[in-house]
């Protein structure tokens, strides 16, 4: 696979061996049952643990379910049969310090998009957060697979609807919104990407992975002079503008958001080492997305139809798809200052394509029949 994954919060499911190993294990009988009521985060109370306690829920550590360059993932066997997600931090000074940073902004994080934080342990030098399972995988695996094989078998496999896709940009949009605008101290996430969100079996996504966010203002945070920066993003995911100044702020993010459009519509990688010249998205895209905005209502369904991911095999709303391209557009506009807000971006995603939203409102809780 060519993109770059900075943290792969992902994780390895067999759903089998998981239920066997859960319904086997006895290593969380003897956890302080009095502060288990919170250990499902329905209070949005996170508990602390102790490094032991940690070391029993992980069964030591038994079981890997992901990976990533800073930290890895371990299966939880949680009180009452159920599972989560430990992640623990590689040791060292700077990811203590990201530790520190995310189990910050956690704790004051509730919302049904966002995975939950169940509990954390922060006397031991690696930090461990303890996460709810999301149990269907990333939205970088129902768009591109796992992995290069996966990638090669992936016509045999499940594709994701139009629908689906729909209602993932909506819910990570109201995500965002709760982020930048409903939380007390304001949080950019910093590395909004397909591997960073989770799906569960009803396809309803979980962002995840805050090692680059940053909480507290209201609009733009100037780097320091007085430390060297470290640029958060990933490739083909980052805002220009954040590169070129180094300016953090709530635009990087719908930056982001527009990237993650382009893939939902064209069942595209972000950045790809075997496109050749056109490594970005963006850049591969950027031409044909200004065509088709300059067309407005002249332009072609057909010149829209190109666009879309062949594996959706037409079924699709040719006026949902330009709502989309346009909205993108607007994301990735050069100036932050002309992008929309993440607030904006809902309200145009229920004025332009209410059938698919009104639909994921009646159907929230349902399973659904189309992946």
């Amino acid at each position: 696979m060519g993109c770059f994954l900075r943290l792969k919060f992902g994780y390895k499911r067999d759903t089998k061996n998981i239920d066997a190993d859960v319904a086997a294990s006895t290593g969380t009988d003897d956890l302080d049952r009095k502060k288990e009521k919170d250990f499902d985060g329905s209070h949005g109370c996170a508990r602390k643990y102790s490094w032991s306690e940690i070391e029993k829920l992980s069964m030591n550590f038994s079981q890997i379910v992901g990976s990533g360059g800073f930290s890895m993932v371990y299966l939880a066997h949680l009180p009452g049969s159920s599972v989560g997600a430990i992640k623990i931090h590689c040791p060292s000074d700077y990811l203590n310090r990201v530790f520190k940073q995310e189990l910050e902004i956690l704790l004051q994080l509730q919302h049904d998009n966002i995975v939950k934080l169940l509990g954390y342990c922060d006397n031991q030098d690696e930090g461990a957060l303890v996460f709810e399972y999301v149990s269907n995988g990333t939205l970088q695996d129902k768009l591109h697979g796992a992995g290069r094989e996966i990638r090669k078998s992936s016509s045999t496999g499940t594709v994701l609807s139009w629908r689906k896709r729909v209602a993932i940009a909506y819910q990570l949009a109201q995500a965002l919104e709760y982020l930048h605008e409903k939380c007390p101290l304001q949080i950019v996430h910093g590395d909004i990407k397909p591997s960073n969100i989770l799906l569960d079996e009803q396809l309803n996504c979980k962002l995840c992975d805050f090692g680059f966010a940053k909480m507290g203002f209201s609009s733009a945070i100037t780097p320091s002079n007085n430390r060297k920066q470290v640029l958060m993003g990933s490739p083909g995911y980052t805002d220009p503008h954040y590169l070129r100044t180094g300016v953090a702020s709530k635009k990087n993010d719908v930056y982001s958001y527009g990237v993650i459009i382009l893939e939902l519509v064209t069942g595209m990688e972000a950045f790809c080492e075997g496109r050749g010249q056109g490594q970005l998205l963006t850049s591969t895209i950027g031409p044909i997305l200004k065509n088709i905005i300059a067309g407005g209502d002249e332009c072609s369904p057909m010149k829209v139809a190109e666009m879309v991911d062949p594996k959706l095999g037409g079924d699709f709303e040719v006026k949902e798809v330009k709502a989309m391209i346009s909205l993108a557009a607007l994301c990735l506009g050069q100036s932050p200052s002309l992008r929309p807000s993440s607030a904006q971006i809902l309200q145009t995603i229920e004025e332009n394509i209410a059938s698919s939203i009104s639909l994921l409102c009646k159907q929230k809780n349902d399973l659904p029949n189309q992946c």
